[in-house]
């Protein structure tokens, strides 16, 4: 029996209907912040209220074979909490290894933990990607929390012997996808110029699908445990090159200015936007090797595909 936290999230509602497909687990349990009606028909739905230090999971852990933690306090750009830092330990440390000691104290045999590649920092020199043994380096509240609930969490495995398997994904894009790549998308419906036709970065992103692919196998493979994986979809593109791709799978075409990156840069620092500018004009690059080579893991699903189902779920 299969335990799935924010199954009606973006990755937890995806990987849900999965694992609702397959024989080979016993059932799912969804636990959900309160009772949803989206959930695929036979899926047990437990809520639990907001995951917190305090939440009891006691009767929701009972007869589960292994757990796949989604829910979080997401990362977000207009961060509206009077303390970032505290709002994120509270639900992405505190609430994580709440429920990771009630597990292992259950009998969950493995904890799948979906933490990010803000684990190991914020951006790349093209070329040199990141790795999952990498020493980790996040920069922003919301990597630091991730960060710290992996540290609480291999201490629980090794006090408990509770199978801890950590992921690290990058941006996670497919139907239904909101925030910036939901905006992108828009902007490329509607036709709209983008000064973005001159830009020379490297991006892993990671298909919906792929994630959830492994997630799927990070539950039953038994080399996984105790192991971070990094994931991403194999294939690395310019931010000129998606958008380029992306109108091509919402069959649309790419209005995109060659505005050199560094003026783009400089706008956007006296904008009091360099943020924007580095994650539309930097790199950030995984290297999946590991996830390779010791799970015989591979993407089933291209970067073209990827981008081809999200324009199907897409809606302006």
């Amino acid at each position: 029996m299969i335990l799935v936290t924010g199954a009606t999230g973006f990755v937890g509602a995806a990987l849900v209907r999965r694992l609702a497909t397959d024989r080979s687990f016993n059932g799912v349990v969804a636990a959900v912040r309160r009772k949803a009606e989206s959930l695929p028909q036979g899926v047990q739905q437990v809520p639990v209220g907001d995951l917190s230090p305090t939440t009891d999971w006691s009767t929701t852990l009972q007869g589960i074979d292994a757990v796949v933690h989604c829910a979080a306090r997401v990362h977000v750009m207009q961060d509206d909490a009077t303390d970032p830092s505290h709002a994120y330990r509270e639900v992405n440390v505190s609430g994580t290894l709440n429920l990771a000691r009630q597990a292992a104290d259950a009998g969950v045999r493995r904890f799948v933990f979906v933490s990010s590649i803000k684990v190991n920092g914020e951006s790349t020199q093209p070329g040199h990607a990141f790795t999952a043994d990498d020493v980790p380096a996040p920069l922003d509240p919301y990597g630091v929390s991730k960060f710290e609930a992996e540290l609480g969490l291999r201490e629980i495995e090794l006090q408990t012997g509770m199978e801890v398997v950590i992921v690290r994904p990058p941006l996670v894009y497919g139907p239904g996808v909101k925030a910036n790549f939901a905006s992108m998308m828009l902007w490329v419906a509607r036709g709209i110029p983008l000064p973005l036709g001159a830009i020379q970065n490297a991006r892993s992103m990671v298909a919906l699908d792929n994630l959830v692919d492994l997630l799927v196998t990070c539950v039953k493979h038994p080399v996984a445990a105790g192991q971070t994986f990094l994931v991403s979809d194999g294939e690395d593109v310019s931010t000129t090159e998606l958008l380029r791709r992306t109108a091509q799978a919402m069959g649309k075409k790419a209005f995109l200015l060659p505005i050199p990156a560094f003026v783009l840069e400089w706008g956007a620092a006296l904008l009091g936007k360099r943020a924007v500018a580095q994650r539309l004009c930097g790199s950030l690059q995984l290297d999946i090797n590991k996830t390779r080579q010791l799970l015989d893991w591979t993407p089933p699903v291209s970067l073209d595909e990827g981008l081809r189902r999200a324009a199907e779920g897409f809606s302006q």
